[in-house]
């Protein structure tokens, strides 16, 4: 096998649960080959450089083989192998997003016991003024 459409390699290599999710995410220009966004019938070949942007994250992939048919996870990730650059910037935002999470405030529904220390503290100021 020479080439095969990216749509069909993207399902293949299990990126996307669908051909047509892979084709809208190519026309959506969230697929870009060789730094050049594409069209659903390009052809790739081995050794081209795929940027993919699937949510907040940015994979930098190689193409080290060509599938047209979607097999087994392992079997999926012989197809690529993702730059150690892509990898670490993707593991340093995920912790930063993790670190950011927690210092964030909610507006959830205080629980119980923070209920009853805000009437406890409204009791204790209404009585001083």
């Amino acid at each position: 096998m020479d080439k095969v459409r990216i749509d069909k390699w993207l399902w293949a290599a299990r990126f996307f649960k669908t051909r047509s999710l892979a084709k809208q995410a190519i026309e959506g220009g969230k697929v870009h080959c060789d730094e050049q966004r594409v069209k659903a019938s390009k052809e790739i070949t081995c050794g081209q450089t795929l940027t993919i942007r699937q949510g907040i994250d940015e994979k930098n992939v190689l193409v080290l083989a060509l599938s047209d048919q979607r097999r087994g996870a392992p079997q999926a990730e012989a197809l690529y192998s993702e730059t150690p650059e892509s990898l670490a910037k993707r593991e340093r935002f995920a912790a930063e997003r993790k670190a950011l999470r927690g210092s964030l405030v909610s507006d959830a529904k205080p629980t119980k016991k923070q209920r009853r220390l805000i009437h406890r503290f409204n009791e204790i100021n209404r009585f001083e003024e």
